[in-house]
């Protein structure tokens, strides 16, 4: 089950948002209240860990070309 970060939305000038986590399913819709006290809240958008392809390093010795480590080009 994801983990999601909410912030409470201040009520009042100068007040800071005090951030939390919690567990839900993805099927369930996002929180609009704090779930202890009852505070507004708003989800969080963050970057997500994601996948960086990488070429592979040539070999150390030739391979002619016609490997995966040039590209099927």
């Amino acid at each position: 089950m994801p983990t999601y970060v909410y912030e409470t939305i201040p009520q009042k000038s100068g007040a800071k948002p005090k951030q939390l986590e919690i567990q839900q399913s993805m099927k369930d819709p996002p929180l609009t209240k704090h779930p202890e006290t009852g505070e507004p809240v708003r989800r969080v958008m963050s970057g997500g860990y994601g996948f960086i392809a990488q070429k592979a390093a040539a070999p150390a010795t030739p391979c002619g070309g016609r490997c995966a480590c040039h590209g099927a080009n």
